[in-house]
Protein backbone atom coordinates (compact mmCIF):
# COMPACT_ATOMS: atom_id res chain seq x y z
CA UNK A 1 0.00 0.00 0.00
CA UNK A 2 1.35 3.40 -0.63
CA UNK A 3 2.26 5.52 1.93
CA UNK A 4 3.37 8.94 3.26
CA UNK A 5 4.60 10.63 6.13
CA UNK A 6 4.22 14.44 6.06
CA UNK A 7 4.66 17.48 8.32
CA UNK A 8 2.95 20.52 8.90
CA UNK A 9 2.06 23.25 11.13
CA UNK A 10 -0.98 21.23 12.12
CA UNK A 11 -2.35 17.77 12.12
CA UNK A 12 -4.84 19.06 9.53
CA UNK A 13 -2.60 20.90 7.32
CA UNK A 14 -0.55 17.45 7.09
CA UNK A 15 -3.03 15.44 6.10
CA UNK A 16 -4.26 18.10 3.43
CA UNK A 17 -0.66 18.12 2.13
CA UNK A 18 -0.28 14.17 2.14
CA UNK A 19 -4.27 13.25 0.52
CA UNK A 20 -3.19 16.15 -2.55
CA UNK A 21 0.37 14.19 -2.86
CA UNK A 22 -1.38 10.62 -3.10
CA UNK A 23 -4.42 11.74 -4.84
CA UNK A 24 -7.42 10.39 -3.16
CA UNK A 25 -9.97 11.38 -0.76
CA UNK A 26 -9.86 11.67 3.07
CA UNK A 27 -12.28 8.39 3.05
CA UNK A 28 -9.85 6.11 1.17
CA UNK A 29 -6.64 6.61 3.26
CA UNK A 30 -5.72 5.71 7.08
CA UNK A 31 -4.37 8.33 8.87
CA UNK A 32 -1.54 7.91 12.17
CA UNK A 33 -0.76 10.89 13.66
CA UNK A 34 3.01 10.65 14.36
CA UNK A 35 3.32 14.23 16.62
CA UNK A 36 0.71 16.13 17.16
CA UNK A 37 3.38 19.26 17.01
CA UNK A 38 2.33 22.52 18.91
CA UNK A 39 2.86 26.28 18.21
CA UNK A 40 5.10 27.22 20.64
CA UNK A 41 5.37 31.35 21.75
CA UNK A 42 6.37 33.85 19.73
CA UNK A 43 8.17 31.54 17.42
CA UNK A 44 9.88 29.77 19.77
CA UNK A 45 9.65 26.28 20.61
CA UNK A 46 7.26 25.13 17.81
CA UNK A 47 7.39 21.92 16.81
CA UNK A 48 5.31 21.14 13.42
CA UNK A 49 2.67 18.13 13.30
CA UNK A 50 3.88 14.99 11.10
CA UNK A 51 1.29 12.08 10.09
CA UNK A 52 1.74 8.74 7.96
CA UNK A 53 -0.97 8.84 5.76
CA UNK A 54 -1.80 5.45 3.64
CA UNK A 55 -4.06 4.24 0.80
CA UNK A 56 -6.49 1.75 1.54
CA UNK A 57 -6.77 -1.00 -0.63
CA UNK A 58 -10.07 -1.39 -3.08
CA UNK A 59 -13.02 -3.35 -2.16
CA UNK A 60 -11.64 -6.10 -4.59
CA UNK A 61 -8.54 -5.89 -2.70
CA UNK A 62 -9.76 -6.71 0.72
CA UNK A 63 -11.76 -9.69 -0.28
CA UNK A 64 -8.73 -11.14 -1.80
CA UNK A 65 -6.87 -10.50 1.40
CA UNK A 66 -9.69 -12.00 3.55
CA UNK A 67 -9.52 -15.22 1.16
CA UNK A 68 -6.19 -15.84 1.09
CA UNK A 69 -5.84 -15.08 4.62
CA UNK A 70 -8.63 -17.53 5.43
CA UNK A 71 -6.94 -20.61 3.35
CA UNK A 72 -3.77 -19.92 4.46
CA UNK A 73 -5.33 -20.25 8.46
CA UNK A 74 -7.62 -23.49 7.57
CA UNK A 75 -4.08 -24.69 6.08
CA UNK A 76 -1.94 -24.16 8.90
CA UNK A 77 -4.41 -25.98 11.40
CA UNK A 78 -4.87 -28.94 8.70
CA UNK A 79 -1.00 -28.89 9.15
CA UNK A 80 -1.12 -29.06 12.42
CA UNK A 81 -3.89 -31.87 12.45
CA UNK A 82 -6.36 -29.85 14.64
CA UNK A 83 -9.94 -30.70 13.11
CA UNK A 84 -11.42 -27.20 13.38
CA UNK A 85 -12.90 -24.86 10.76
CA UNK A 86 -12.22 -20.94 10.18
CA UNK A 87 -15.29 -18.38 10.11
CA UNK A 88 -14.77 -14.85 8.81
CA UNK A 89 -16.64 -12.76 11.80
CA UNK A 90 -16.92 -8.64 11.78
CA UNK A 91 -14.28 -7.36 14.25
CA UNK A 92 -16.49 -4.57 16.81
CA UNK A 93 -12.90 -2.96 17.88
CA UNK A 94 -10.41 -0.99 16.01
CA UNK A 95 -7.02 -1.70 15.52
CA UNK A 96 -4.33 0.23 16.64
CA UNK A 97 -4.05 2.09 13.88
CA UNK A 98 -7.69 2.71 13.49
CA UNK A 99 -9.06 0.06 11.25
CA UNK A 100 -10.75 -2.97 11.88
CA UNK A 101 -8.81 -5.86 11.23
CA UNK A 102 -9.45 -9.00 8.96
CA UNK A 103 -11.44 -11.27 11.97
CA UNK A 104 -11.56 -14.78 11.92
CA UNK A 105 -13.10 -17.43 14.55
CA UNK A 106 -11.52 -20.64 15.12
CA UNK A 107 -14.47 -23.55 15.39
CA UNK A 108 -14.40 -27.09 16.88
CA UNK A 109 -14.28 -29.35 19.67
CA UNK A 110 -11.20 -29.07 22.40
CA UNK A 111 -9.29 -26.46 20.73
CA UNK A 112 -7.50 -25.38 24.02
CA UNK A 113 -4.06 -26.82 22.51
CA UNK A 114 -4.78 -23.40 19.47
CA UNK A 115 -4.90 -21.26 23.05
CA UNK A 116 -2.26 -21.91 25.32
CA UNK A 117 -1.10 -20.41 28.71
CA UNK A 118 -2.35 -17.15 28.82
CA UNK A 119 -3.81 -17.23 24.98
CA UNK A 120 0.38 -17.38 23.85
CA UNK A 121 0.06 -20.01 21.44
CA UNK A 122 -3.27 -17.97 19.71
CA UNK A 123 -1.05 -15.02 19.73
CA UNK A 124 1.78 -16.61 18.03
CA UNK A 125 -1.29 -18.27 15.68
CA UNK A 126 -2.08 -14.96 14.71
CA UNK A 127 1.73 -13.70 14.04
CA UNK A 128 2.22 -16.55 11.99
CA UNK A 129 -0.57 -15.81 9.59
CA UNK A 130 0.47 -12.06 9.64
CA UNK A 131 3.87 -12.45 8.49
CA UNK A 132 2.59 -14.95 5.86
CA UNK A 133 -0.33 -12.24 4.35
CA UNK A 134 1.82 -9.50 4.84
CA UNK A 135 4.81 -11.28 2.96
CA UNK A 136 2.15 -12.47 -0.10
CA UNK A 137 0.56 -8.71 -0.52
CA UNK A 138 3.23 -7.20 0.37
CA UNK A 139 1.72 -5.05 2.41
CA UNK A 140 0.75 -4.72 6.47
CA UNK A 141 -2.11 -7.08 6.95
CA UNK A 142 -4.12 -6.57 9.91
CA UNK A 143 -5.75 -9.58 11.21
CA UNK A 144 -7.11 -10.67 14.36
CA UNK A 145 -7.61 -14.53 15.03
CA UNK A 146 -9.83 -16.31 17.80
CA UNK A 147 -11.32 -19.63 19.13
CA UNK A 148 -14.31 -19.86 19.87
CA UNK A 149 -14.83 -16.42 21.39
CA UNK A 150 -11.51 -16.74 23.73
CA UNK A 151 -10.79 -13.03 23.43
CA UNK A 152 -13.61 -11.59 23.65
CA UNK A 153 -14.08 -13.96 27.15
CA UNK A 154 -11.12 -12.62 28.33
CA UNK A 155 -10.93 -9.26 27.21
CA UNK A 156 -14.20 -9.11 29.27
CA UNK A 157 -12.68 -10.89 32.47
CA UNK A 158 -9.85 -8.39 32.31
CA UNK A 159 -11.95 -5.06 32.60
CA UNK A 160 -13.99 -6.95 34.92
CA UNK A 161 -10.65 -7.72 36.92
CA UNK A 162 -9.25 -3.83 36.48
CA UNK A 163 -12.01 -2.08 37.49
CA UNK A 164 -12.60 -4.41 40.95
CA UNK A 165 -8.47 -4.02 42.00
CA UNK A 166 -9.31 0.13 41.08
CA UNK A 167 -11.94 0.14 43.82
CA UNK A 168 -9.89 -1.64 46.18
CA UNK A 169 -6.34 0.45 45.18
CA UNK A 170 -8.87 3.58 45.74
CA UNK A 171 -10.53 2.15 49.02
CA UNK A 172 -7.51 1.03 50.65
CA UNK A 173 -5.16 3.42 49.48
CA UNK A 174 -2.77 0.47 48.49
CA UNK A 175 -1.10 -0.13 45.01
CA UNK A 176 -1.80 -3.46 43.53
CA UNK A 177 0.55 -5.13 41.29
CA UNK A 178 -1.16 -7.69 38.91
CA UNK A 179 -0.12 -10.94 37.42
CA UNK A 180 2.46 -10.59 34.24
CA UNK A 181 0.72 -10.42 31.33
CA UNK A 182 1.26 -10.20 27.14
CA UNK A 183 1.63 -6.42 26.02
CA UNK A 184 -2.17 -6.91 24.44
CA UNK A 185 -3.80 -7.54 27.75
CA UNK A 186 -1.79 -4.74 29.75
CA UNK A 187 -3.56 -2.29 26.93
CA UNK A 188 -6.96 -4.20 27.93
CA UNK A 189 -6.02 -3.00 31.74
CA UNK A 190 -4.67 0.58 31.36
CA UNK A 191 -7.78 1.21 28.85
CA UNK A 192 -10.16 0.31 31.54
CA UNK A 193 -8.54 2.27 34.03
CA UNK A 194 -7.44 5.47 31.75
CA UNK A 195 -10.42 7.28 32.91
CA UNK A 196 -11.59 5.73 36.34
CA UNK A 197 -11.08 8.28 38.77
CA UNK A 198 -8.77 7.76 41.67
CA UNK A 199 -6.09 5.76 40.45
CA UNK A 200 -3.64 5.37 37.85
CA UNK A 201 -1.63 2.98 36.06
CA UNK A 202 1.63 1.77 34.83
CA UNK A 203 3.67 -1.39 33.47
CA UNK A 204 6.99 -2.59 35.09
CA UNK A 205 9.05 -5.40 34.57
CA UNK A 206 10.90 -7.27 31.55
CA UNK A 207 9.47 -9.50 28.60
CA UNK A 208 7.52 -12.06 29.76
CA UNK A 209 7.71 -10.75 33.84
CA UNK A 210 6.40 -7.13 32.74
CA UNK A 211 3.25 -6.57 35.03
CA UNK A 212 0.15 -3.55 35.29
CA UNK A 213 0.03 -2.26 38.97
CA UNK A 214 -2.50 -0.16 40.03
CA UNK A 215 -2.14 3.25 42.01
CA UNK A 216 -3.72 5.49 43.95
Amino acid sequence: MESLEVSAKTVEDAIELALKELGVPHEQVEVVVLKKGKPGFLGFGAEEARVRVTKLPSPEAERTSVILAKEMLQRLLDLMKVSASVAVKESPSASMIGRAPIAFDIRGEDLGILIGRRGQTLSSLQYVVYLMMSHQMKARVHLSIDVEGYRERRQEALRNLALRMAERVKSSGQSITLEPMPASERRIIHLALQDYPGVTTQSSGEGEARKVTILP
